[in-house]
């Protein structure tokens, strides 16, 4: 096995998450950095707080969003564990079975 399979067995281990949950912090990233799903003249505002994300959790996925803005969710669990604060971290363990709720909230423009 190697060293980064190992690594994402761990974690996966010590934090009880799976890949689909990492697949929908990567999604629930890109939408807290980019609400409007990339449509130019369109903006809008969202109270992440009222989703229950605390403000520096707001910051922490906002700078993730960007940096994965084009990526597949499915992007190594290293390499997004790696980028998350500690306060991240606590709060994507507690709420790992809430994240559904972002795509929801903005689904797809080009959904029917």
């Amino acid at each position: 096995m190697s060293k980064q399979n190992e690594e994402s067995q761990e974690i996966q281990q010590i934090s009880e998450l799976q890949p689909n949950h990492f697949a929908d912090l990567m999604r629930a990233a890109q939408l807290i950095f980019d609400p409007t799903g990339g449509v130019s003249g369109r903006y809008i505002e969202v109270d992440w707080e009222a989703f229950g994300v605390p403000l520096d959790v707001v910051e922490n996925l906002k700078l993730l969003g960007e940096k994965y803005r084009y990526a597949s969710p499915y992007t190594s669990i290293e390499n997004i564990w790696s980028q998350l604060t500690p306060t991240t971290r606590l709060w994507f363990i507690d709420n790992k079975d809430y994240l559904w709720v972002f795509e929801e909230a903005f689904p797809a423009l080009d959904e029917d």
